[in-house]
């Protein structure tokens, strides 16, 4: 069992918050999370198009793709921070 990592009494070098937070992204980033969320979003992207028959150019897919993209993890982080409210 893991002890606390706040504690006082552990080695402040190993378990400092930014030591904490850095092992946790470590963590994320090998379960390969960025890729799994733009798979999801790019695999949604390209269902919508093909639902409602929408035909791009390749760098019109990609320009839009980012836009929606971008609005998507913008609008995660806009909820993180208001849960971070309450």
């Amino acid at each position: 069992m893991m002890k606390n990592p706040f504690d006082p009494q552990q080695d402040p070098g190993l378990y400092s918050y930014v030591n904490l937070q850095k092992r946790m992204l470590k963590n994320v980033q090998a379960a390969r999370v960025n890729d799994q969320i733009f798979n999801v979003i790019q695999k949604t992207f390209e269902d919508a198009l093909k639902h409602e028959v929408i035909v791009l150019s390749g760098p019109e897919k990609k320009r839009m793709l980012a836009q929606i993209m971008k609005q998507v993890l913008s609008d995660m982080l806009s909820k993180l921070d208001d849960n971070s409210k309450s």
